[in-house]
């Protein structure tokens, strides 16, 4: 990651750590009305000022950052771990089953994963799940949504490897087909679905904002960024920070989320010797030659 500046994937960082560490950070209650500063400007008592109901938008900022962080880290963690199990079973397992799971994984990825989410928040709207959060609704249908890729990378790691030398060298060896996945399989898989991983939780973050800000996501006064727009939209003439903060900080991380992907993917690509490595290696390979003739001579 030498040739990414930290200046761009700093916004990733930042959103993590003020995800851990909100309690601490927050100056107010990002719930607490204040009847007596509504719409203030920024100053002391209020950074980036107050909203229509007097609260605190840099605590609202902060932990708005806190609810993506947890959604985020929960679906991403659960969507990974099904789409891993489920990918790499029918892979491995091939045959009438492998085409059975897959024919599942590609029902589930001939739509968008936000139209899937927003069918299934329908779903969980009625009087079954009323035991239920809104907040946990949205988790729960996020992840739903979003296991499905993991499963169709997984399940082709699983292919390419079963193919590989040395995984017929372990069966002969007389490995058990646990030993075979876990110690051989499953580092090549979960080495893809990680960093795609870490691409992917930008888009989740919008995903979560999106939500929200349908009214379908995170419900008031939960502090959360698709909220918060959703709040400024009628004041965005008059006051248009109540818009422009979140709206910054949600760009922000679901674009610095996506270049630290890209950055993560690039890794794996091999590059092209060059520079004083470039130097170190002709020099070698001439004192090599050098030696060989010496030694036929």
């Amino acid at each position: 990651m030498k040739n990414w500046p930290w200046a761009v994937l700093a916004p990733a960082v930042i959103f993590v750590l003020v995800g851990l560490l909100a309690p601490l950070l927050m100056t107010h209650d990002p719930v607490a009305q204040d009847y007596g500063a509504l719409l203030a400007p920024p100053g002391w008592s209020h950074w980036l000022g107050t909203d229509y109901l007097g609260r605190d938008m840099f605590s609202r900022i902060i932990g708005g950052a806190r609810t993506s962080l947890v959604a985020m880290v929960v679906v991403l963690v659960v969507a990974l771990a099904i789409g891993v199990v489920i990918g790499s079973f029918a892979g491995y397992v091939g045959g009438k089953l492998e085409l059975v799971l897959i024919s599942v994984i590609d029902i589930a990825l001939a739509l968008p994963s936000l139209v899937i989410a927003l069918a299934l928040m329908g779903v969980f709207s009625g009087e079954n799940f009323a035991w239920m959060s809104d907040y946990w609704k949205m988790i729960v249908a996020l992840t739903l949504a979003w296991w499905a890729n993991y499963a169709r990378m997984s399940r082709a790691v699983v292919v390419a490897e079963l193919q590989q030398p040395y995984i017929e060298a372990a069966r002969v060896m007389g490995a058990s087909h646990l030993w075979i996945f876990t110690r051989h399989i499953l580092p090549h898989v979960l080495g893809l679905v990680v960093v795609y991983a870490s691409a992917d939780a930008g888009a989740l973050v919008l995903a979560i904002a999106t939500l929200s800000f349908l009214g379908l996501g995170v419900a008031p006064p939960t502090p959360e960024w698709g909220q918060m727009l959703v709040d400024g939209m009628s004041y965005i003439e008059e006051y248009p920070s109540l818009v422009i903060i979140p709206g910054l900080a949600l760009t922000a991380v679901v674009v610095s989320f996506n270049l630290l992907g890209e950055a993560f993917a690039l890794q794996k690509v091999p590059r092209a010797v060059r520079g004083r490595l470039l130097a170190r290696k002709k020099v070698a390979r001439a004192v090599e030659e050098t030696a060989r003739k010496g030694a036929e001579a």
